[in-house]
């Protein structure tokens, strides 16, 4: 009889004891048409959510909660109705709620890595602006859905299959932490417990009171909105001075919400971000206009305003991404040196921190069991080296995806050889490595830095004349959606490896999920980006798109572009270094534990607001004040209904804008416009009114 040390271990109750009476289900148990009808539902729903917030803001906030919220809830309302009409069915396990979360995860990611804000829109000619040298078509190619759909299905399963061999090393040597992925399966795990249904289902309760409430205030809000600068998104809420220079609440849920999930930290960096840039640096530029700038070039070119808050902006986001890469490196490096040099645990009782050190890839797996010390391990292990899937068919898949798209490729962009593509193919193994080891320590998948020295090395290479800009963007495209990909499957994988689901059910759900995210990112990306088409701004779904900016800028400096607006280089080497430094400080105060350390802002946060509006970062630090308050007044309540409340008005608002979107396409228009003016804009409006003959 094993002692009770067995079920505690290191203080903590043991997990795997309130399963042990549940037998493991098989893959077709796991992997079930109930899963993959709710996968399906959820990832079109969420993948709505994902592509607004990733247009508005050029980033993605992990969805996984809301998805395994969901997950939950549905698959039992299926369960509700199948009882009903009395049909059997297999019992609801949280093996099936992981496979609906990976699906539903993988699906949504691809509304990031799929570039949809970021390098597919900067290929355009809106992002492109108007300067002379954006004009040459090699260096411009619009959005085309086929293409899309074409490229995604090239470039999104390598990063799965390269990365499948360093599921062992990463997850039962190393022991990464994956706080993402491990703080999913701690929620599926208690889920699925009768105390966690209990709570799962007030949570889902709570989110759709929130998704039903944002939704309706969205659609609300379209009644109101029948013309240019009509509708509550214009309510000049700090005076009509602090209105023109973009500081006012618009009403949008998706950004309180956003900030109810965000830490305080990047809230309120971005609101320091708007103070310095779109509240003293954008309105002192403006009165350099006809002298560091010509007159009169509009908002999108980047020879004039844009070119200061393209490069001003993407030299931070470069400096912080300079430092966090050689940090992480060096993070990990040296933690990969010390696992090597810890001893094997003894069976005399030596102390080690990586018990499954000694031998993976070596072995039986009964003897790999051996070195665990609790019943958790030795059973999270047991399950997850039970699946055998060969190295050399993920090595052999990858290989044959990589020669495809070597070869597709440059069929649907010109301006890229085929040994461009092959070399990011090279190279593309041992970046994911290193990034998803990073991922595993720090939570910071840094795909898009790997994905942007990749665009600065490929652009250069090829040039200006010859398409370099593009070829820099699609390179950024190939190497984000592999690592990225990559990155996210690890975390699945540290997911099922504590819910006890297959690495084989994980890795057949990723594929879906991503198959599901070629065919319904794209589709939802060419509603909003046909009504930004036909509406412009009045259509009020789909904004500047501020990152693509930020991809489109760095691809021009890989090339050396020129025409750019006087001192904007000065100002771009200033900032770099004001970055720099500032990523040095906050590292050095996390490091020394100084109090200052909780109150420095985020660099990427603050270039970030260099580019958005500055009402983002005020509906950010509302929806952060929403939280600090109810944390004060009830904290125990704030911990389990704040994620499902912040889920609900993302959620709500993202469908709420596709039915605006969809009445757009329809040529329906709202029948009411509300107009806010100053006194001295009414007075002359009332004047030119009495002029007008009585009807």
């Amino acid at each position: 009889m094993e002692s009770d040390t067995c079920d505690i271990h290191e203080g903590i109750m043991s997990t795997e004891r309130a399963y042990e009476a549940e037998p493991v289900p098989s893959l077709s148990e796991t992997i079930t048409a109930r899963s993959l009808a709710v996968s399906l539902v959820l990832a079109v729903t969420l993948t709505v959510v994902a592509m607004k917030i990733s247009l508005n803001s050029g980033f993605l906030p992990s969805l996984s909660i809301p998805a395994c919220l969901l997950g939950f809830y549905l698959s039992h309302a299926c369960i509700r109705v199948l009882d009903y009409m009395e049909v059997s069915h297999l019992p609801f396990t949280r093996q099936e709620n992981t496979v609906i979360q990976t699906c539903v995860a993988a699906c949504t990611t691809i509304a990031f890595s799929g570039g949809f804000g970021t390098f597919l829109l900067a290929m355009g000619r809106k992002s492109a602006g108007s300067t002379d040298a954006n004009k040459n078509d090699v260096n411009v190619e619009e959005p085309s859905i086929t293409r899309m759909i074409a490229f995604l299905f090239l470039v999104s399963f390598a990063g799965i299959f390269i990365i499948m061999p360093f599921r062992k090393v990463m997850i039962i040597r190393h022991q990464l932490t994956f706080p993402s992925g491990t703080a999913t399966a701690h929620l599926i795990n208690s889920f699925n417990t009768p105390q966690g249904a209990t709570q799962a289902k007030m949570q889902v309760y709570v989110l759709f009171k929130s998704l039903a409430a944002s939704m309706a205030w969205s659609i609300f809000q379209w009644f109101f909105s029948a013309g240019r600068d009509c509708g509550f998104r214009t309510f000049p809420t700090f005076g009509m001075e602090a209105y023109r220079h973009g500081f006012f609440f618009d009403f949008g849920m998706t950004n309180v919400g956003i900030g109810m999930i965000c830490p305080y930290v990047i809230s309120l960096s971005m609101l320091a971000g708007s103070a310095v840039s779109w509240g003293i640096l954008w309105p002192y530029i403006e009165t350099k206009e006809g002298d560091w700038y010509p007159a009169n070039l509009g908002s999108g070119s980047l020879s004039g305003i844009k070119g200061y808050k393209v490069f001003i902006g993407v030299s931070m986001i470069l400096a912080d991404g300079l430092f966090n890469f050689l940090s992480i490196m060096f993070r990990t490096s040296r933690t990969m040196t010390k696992s090597r040099k810890q001893p094997i645990t003894s069976s005399a009782g030596g102390s080690v921190n990586q018990p499954f050190q000694s031998l993976i890839g070596e072995g039986p797996d009964m003897e790999q069991q051996k070195t665990a010390k609790s019943f958790d391990e030795r059973r999270r292990a047991q399950v997850f080296l039970r699946d055998s899937i060969p190295n050399m068919v993920t090595i052999g898949v990858y290989i044959l995806l990589a020669a495809l798209s070597t070869v597709t490729i440059p069929l649907l962009y010109r301006q890229l050889r085929y040994y461009h593509v092959a070399l990011v193919y090279l190279m593309a193994p041992l970046f994911t490595f290193c990034n998803v080891y990073g991922f595993g320590l720090t939570d910071m998948n840094l795909s898009s830095t790997y994905a942007k020295i990749a665009m600065l090395v490929v652009g250069s290479w090829v040039g200006h004349k010859d398409g370099g800009v593009i070829a820099g963007l699609v390179t950024c495209g190939i190497m984000m959606c592999t690592l990225c990909n990559g990155g996210d499957v690890m975390q699945d994988l540290k997911t099922g490896y504590l819910t006890l689901t297959s690495p084989r059910a994980v890795l057949i759900s990723e594929l879906i999920g991503t198959g599901f995210g070629c065919l319904i990112n794209p589709t939802v990306f060419w509603v909003f980006y046909k009504v930004y088409k036909t509406g412009g701004t009045t259509g009020g779904d789909v904004p500047d798109v501020p990152y693509a900016r930020v991809y489109r800028g760095m691809a021009m400096l890989s090339v050396g572009q020129d025409g750019l607006p006087m001192h904007s280089m000065l100002f771009a080497k200033i900032f770099f270094m004001l970055a720099l430094a500032l990523c040095m400080l906050r590292e050095l105060a996390s490091r020394q534990e100084w109090r200052m350390r909780a109150y420095l802002p985020s660099t990427v946060a603050m270039a970030v607001a260099f580019f958005v509006p500055p009402d983002m970062a005020i509906g950010m630090c509302i929806g952060s004040l929403v939280l600090w308050l109810w944390e004060r007044t009830d904290p125990a309540e704030e911990r389990m209904l704040s994620s499902p409340v912040a889920s609900g008005l993302i959620c709500g608002d993202g469908l709420g804008s596709l039915v605006s979107s969809l009445l757009t396409l329809t040529k329906a228009t709202a029948p009411i416009c509300i107009k806010f003016l100053s006194r001295g804009d009414n007075e002359k409006l009332d004047a030119f009114l009495a002029t007008l003959p009585a009807t």
